[in-house]
């Protein structure tokens, strides 16, 4: 906005080629762009909207820029050749990868069934090792992947693995601490003191593959949206129901998961807690690759301390003068289950997360300047 105040106070009223002033002020963007598309989406990302396109004697962003493409001088050179990411050699490179992850995950627990005592801790460790280097790796490659520099070592990753860890174990320790347990640390079974919870983890593991398969599809209808539309309203307009049907896609693929899992290991199917986690994941990835990083991390942050927070309760309320402290949560767990906690913080999170993908996703500068900072 501070640039689009410098060139309202630059362009003077009624200025013969005001297409001219605003070319000098965003020669930079113009110069670069490889398409109209992407100085549409640069100067919509400097404050400029079709209603201020008029000014400049156009009927939208869009026109506007298709004249300052064309006003750029250009050489006659061929164009680049395509990306390496769009090779059958890197596409099969990425479908593997996002396959591993739910693969090792299955070999992990196969193997913990088939083993016991101190050979069984080795397998865990094992396991959960190659589990998060297999999907490091799938969300470095392929369409998971991100478009901007952003630290391995960050707050979302450490909370998205609380959230997992709870997934397992959470909700085996908030039953039993409701009942005065846990006498001991979890076994590694369902039927402990401190039942795990497995087939939910297994399904998300395996959802890496949808998750990269849809956030694929959603980039590819949208950008043949953005080359389609004639406005910045006609293009969010658009956007919207794309968003809303990959992410139903993804739930209905993790709700295939989760039955095919919760069948084989002879589990509950814990549908609801799943869903809101496997969504919140995908809608916080699938931000986080357009560069949207701090609503994820912030959301992330708050339902993983809730959970926590939760949890505490139930034992600080073991001290003298404490039990109203876990009223709230005996209450949540006594009227539904302990499944209800995980189902209300990632649902409240996941939604919140799905209308802030709404209004930033519908932005032509989303999807064409995945360099700039947000």
């Amino acid at each position: 906005m501070n640039d689009l105040g410098e060139l309202n106070r630059s362009t003077p009223t009624g200025s013969a080629d005001p297409v001219k002033a605003l070319l000098h002020h965003h020669r930079d963007l113009c110069e670069r762009a490889v398409d109209p598309l992407e100085i549409a989406a640069g100067l919509e990302a400097h404050g400029i909207t079709d209603r201020t396109a008029a000014r400049f004697r156009h009927r939208d962003v869009f026109s506007l820029a298709e004249e300052l493409y064309a006003r750029v001088p250009r050489d006659d050179a061929p164009p680049p050749p395509a990306p390496a990411a769009t090779s059958p050699g890197a596409r099969a490179d990425w479908t593997v990868l996002t396959l591993l992850p739910g693969a090792l995950c299955v070999a992990t627990v196969t193997a913990l069934r088939l083993t016991h005592g101190q050979t069984r801790l080795y397998v865990a460790a094992t396991g959960i090792l190659a589990v998060t280097l297999a999907l490091r790796a799938a969300l470095r490659r392929g369409p998971l992947s991100t478009r901007t520099d952003i630290p391995s070592r960050s707050a979302a990753a450490t909370w998205t693995c609380w959230l997992l860890g709870y997934a397992l174990l959470g909700d085996g320790l908030l039953g039993t601490a409701v009942t005065g347990g846990p006498d001991g640390p979890p076994d590694g079974t369902a039927e402990g003191d401190w039942p795990l919870t497995v087939a939910p983890v297994v399904a998300l593991a395996l959802s890496c593959a949808p998750a990269a398969w849809t956030a694929r599809l959603f980039t590819a209808r949208v950008r043949r949206r953005l080359a389609s539309s004639r406005g910045l309203k006609d293009f969010s307009a658009s956007v919207r129901p794309v968003l809303i049907g990959v992410f139903a896609l993804f739930l209905g693929a993790v709700a295939v998961l989760l039955t095919v899992t919760s069948t084989l290991l002879g589990e509950p199917l814990a549908l609801p807690s799943t869903l809101a986690l496997g969504g919140l994941l995908f809608l916080a990835r699938l931000l986080t690759i357009h560069g949207f990083t701090h609503a994820p991390r912030v959301i992330l942050t708050i339902t993983a301390t809730a959970q926590a927070t939760a949890l505490a309760t139930l034992f600080a309320a073991r001290l003298p003068g404490c039990d109203a402290l876990a009223v709230p949560v005996q209450t949540l767990t006594g009227t539904w289950s302990p499944a209800a906690l995980p189902t209300l913080t990632c649902g409240v999170a996941a939604l919140t997360l799905l209308i802030h993908a709404s209004r930033r996703l519908a932005r032509a500068s989303a999807h064409i300047s995945p360099e700039r900072p947000r």
